[in-house]
């Protein structure tokens, strides 16, 4: 649906008790600034409601090994010299267009901005003020925002064109032990959720986490089981690719040291058979990526291992919920999860750009079309 929001206000605050801050914005277009943001970058994050693809650690990793150079805008608004909104942006042509959008956008479920929790509101505004300031842009493009995203607040202030387009599913659970999750089924089913758990109880795979120091080599290991799991069956090709093993692993080794990730092994007699990723936010563990093994199915459910893995690190995190990221498959469907859509926020600088929501709108009736014939298709 297209936006309508209220007129726009200035990049300066109503009359109120917050005139007697400074605020101030900048956008960086040097690579430097990754390192001298890091610290900022770190607090800010922690006092907003962001996911951890939004963390310094996931796209910074991301930057080194996909960036371009004369690409990076950072748009940063301060208030009173610390740090209260954050939008990291690369520019990229699309439909001829010049389209502003998260870096690490392909590798990310979430896409978002950073903003103060305290400041959410004002912050927002000169965010708003700060990018239409800012020349040589077209379009504000982020594909994967969850419904309560940050962006959505920039969106409420923007007073240009744009569209709110469905966009990926994403799957999540409450938070429970593993013990505890056969109680979400009905009894016959429970029953055989327990049954398959004593099973894997009864393997006994030594199950431990890799330290940040291991994290390089975990995630290489991680990748290999993950293209042998895949191997005949239409692996997403930038997973087999080297620079996403760089980038993972340097991401991970910063997030695993900050309490952002968990990488999990399991080996049976002393032999690697499974890994799994999870990304670690302020309300949720997400299941980002794993390997296995095919021949460690025999006999065994491999996809409730993970997930009685990835609840009981949800409950230890304190976080309520499991999330089982993007995707409608099969094998997630079947835990009975809740279904949370995220949604495609646009923002247009001028009418110009117009045709670039055209194409936004057309591709996701076709979305809609082609998940619809789906869902025919499997009735």
């Amino acid at each position: 649906m297209t936006l309508r929001p209220p007129p726009y206000q200035p990049p300066h605050p109503p009359p109120c008790r917050l005139d007697a801050a400074h605020w101030r914005t900048e956008v960086h277009r040097d690579e430097a600034a990754w390192d001298a943001l890091r610290e900022d970058w770190d607090d800010l994050y922690r006092r907003a409601r962001a996911t951890p693809f939004q963390t310094w650690a996931w796209n910074a990793a991301w930057w080194r090994h996909y960036g371009r150079r004369g690409r990076l805008r950072l748009v940063t608004v301060r208030r009173d010299g610390g740090l209260v909104a954050l939008a990291p942006l690369m520019m990229r042509w699309r439909h001829g267009h010049r389209v502003l959008t998260p870096p690490a956008a392909g590798q990310s479920d979430h896409t978002d901005v950073l903003l103060d929790a305290g400041h959410a509101e004002a912050a927002a505004g000169h965010l708003a003020g700060a990018l239409l300031a800012e020349p040589g842009w077209d379009v504000l493009d982020f594909p994967e925002v969850m419904p309560n995203g940050a962006v959505s607040r920039l969106a409420d202030r923007w007073p240009r064109p744009g569209t709110r387009a469905p966009s990926s599913v994403c799957l999540r659970l409450p938070a429970c032990e593993p013990g505890e999750f056969p109680a979400r089924f009905p009894r016959r089913t429970a029953g055989k959720v327990r049954a398959r758990l004593r099973k894997i109880e009864a393997r006994g795979l030594d199950v431990r986490e890799a330290a940040a120091a291991e994290a390089q080599r975990a995630v290489g290991d991680m990748l290999r089981l993950h293209a042998r799991q895949w191997q005949g069956r239409g692996i997403n090709p930038e997973h087999a690719r080297p620079r996403f093993a760089a980038m993972l692993g340097e991401a991970a080794t910063e997030m695993i040291a900050s309490g952002q990730a968990a990488l999990t092994e399991y080996r049976q007699d002393g032999r690697l058979v499974a890994s799994d990723l999870a990304v670690i936010g302020p309300d949720w563990v997400g299941a980002y990526l794993y390997g296995a093994e095919p021949g460690l199915r025999d006999g065994m459910d491999v996809a409730l291992m993970l997930l009685g893995n990835d609840l009981r690190l949800a409950c230890r995190s304190g976080v309520p919920f499991l999330s089982l990221l993007r995707g409608e498959e099969g094998y997630k469907l079947k835990w009975r999860p809740d279904l949370v859509r995220n949604e495609r926020i646009v923002l247009c600088r001028s009418v110009r750009s117009a045709g670039y929501l055209g194409v936004v709108a057309g591709r996701s009736r076709l979305t809609r079309w082609r998940r619809a014939a789906r869902t025919v298709r499997g009735a």
